[in-house]
């Protein structure tokens, strides 16, 4: 019989680190990224107009994508398992928690349109009022992390073509050793257009010469 190590396959080269990233969100109107990278250095595709970055958010947490499916069973006279399994639902969910204080932050947050705001003459104060009667507003929602750098660079990306926030976090005013944040949790929908809830990316000069090292077909 082989010995084990002449059937393991283990490689750390394969193994990924979210090094840095960000989180740019556009309104509904916006453009979705086509590709992750572009030409014959498999660089970054500049981004859509209207994409902005959600800018800083906390270290920890960074960007949490959380997965959740329901399943119905069958069972059946005589068999201990359920011989049957159905996905009835498989949901994608994002968590983050925003340090930037700005529109685009306050926005999201407290669930307002803060596009006609004006800050008042002389003080620059700005001032609003939570709806009393929310709405559901959707954006597009594109993470991407880079691991590595130059030749290896490699880049992973996610895109929720129509996410909404769903959930609102408590926030914190503290003198203790944590920023003021805008914890939320983002939630992809099916967008009718694109036909899908999310989208998968995996690109970069790095990611391209490790193709064959993950059973990807070699370049022609």
């Amino acid at each position: 019989m082989p010995a084990y190590e002449a059937l393991a396959n283990k490689q750390v080269e394969l193994i990924r680190k979210a090094l840095a990233g960000s989180l740019f969100l556009a309104p509904m109107s916006a453009t979705l990224p086509a590709t992750l990278t572009t030409g014959a250095g498999a660089d970054l595709t500049a981004l859509p107009a209207d994409f902005d970055d959600i800018g800083w958010v906390t270290k920890d947490d960074g960007l949490t994508w959380s997965r959740s499916t329901e399943v119905s069973e069958v069972t059946s006279w005589g068999s201990f398992d359920p011989t049957r399994r159905d996905i009835n639902a498989d949901m994608t969910g994002l968590n983050f928690t925003a340090q930037e204080t700005k529109r685009l932050t306050l926005e999201l947050y407290n669930n307002v349109d803060l596009s006609a705001a004006t800050p008042t003459a002389i003080t620059g104060e700005i001032a609003f009022s939570q709806p009393t009667r929310p709405s559901t507003k959707y954006y597009r929602a594109y993470g991407i992390f880079v691991d590595g750098s130059g030749a290896d660079a490699i880049y992973v990306a996610r895109l929720m073509p129509r996410a909404s926030v769903t959930e609102r976090g408590d926030q914190t005013w503290t003198d203790g050793d944590d920023a003021v944040g805008y914890p939320m949790t983002m939630s992809a929908s099916v967008d009718s257009t694109a036909g899908y809830s999310v989208r998968h990316f995996f690109g970069g000069p790095g990611w391209r010469s490790l193709l064959v090292k993950m059973d990807f077909p070699a370049l022609a």
